[in-house]
């Protein structure tokens, strides 16, 4: 299953509509409902920048960055969703909804839980983290919220957006 398009390349990237476009077709496609588009030419680029096109019904598991330089600042450019904070049991303990025609950007910490819900089709964001990326590192997942692609995933989704 495809979780990423191709990185782009070259030395200046110009997010266009024909992008925008290519990328919301992906992530409707996608069986997960997103998709990313890595802006940083490599894994190993000391920011990685990425637009997250994604759809309502996606589910992203709740998770921390653990490593001391895992800042993650996140800006809506089109769609709405709500970020969620979680305590280290599960609850729901902030909601900011985040939305294009308003501020919407969010900056944590290394360490805090978190995930998404998205609420308008056709939501993008664009995420900045610090770099290299390491697979093995990058984030835990909670072990309080089912994984990805597992059948009670869909009824936690559902609840987090009722809360």
């Amino acid at each position: 299953m495809q979780r990423a398009l191709p990185a782009v390349s070259g030395s200046v990237f110009v997010l266009t509509d024909e992008i925008l476009q290519m990328g919301f077709a992906a992530a409707a496609a996608s069986p997960r409902k997103r998709i990313i588009l890595p802006v940083h030419r490599s894994d190993e680029s000391v920011v990685q920048r990425m637009l997250n096109f994604m759809q309502p019904g996606t589910y992203i598991q709740p998770h921390r960055h653990p490593q001391q330089h895992a800042i993650e600042t996140i800006q809506v450019l089109r769609g709405a969703m709500d970020f969620l904070v979680f305590s280290p049991d599960g609850d729901v303990i902030q909601r900011h909804r985040l939305q294009s025609d308003s501020l919407g950007l969010i900056d944590i910490e290394p360490g805090v839980w978190h995930g998404m819900v998205v609420l308008e089709p056709n939501t993008v964001i664009l995420e900045i983290k610090r770099g290299p990326y390491d697979a093995n590192a990058d984030k835990f997942f909670a072990p309080w919220a089912p994984p990805e692609g597992r059948p009670e995933a869909e009824a936690y989704l559902t609840q987090l957006t009722s809360v």
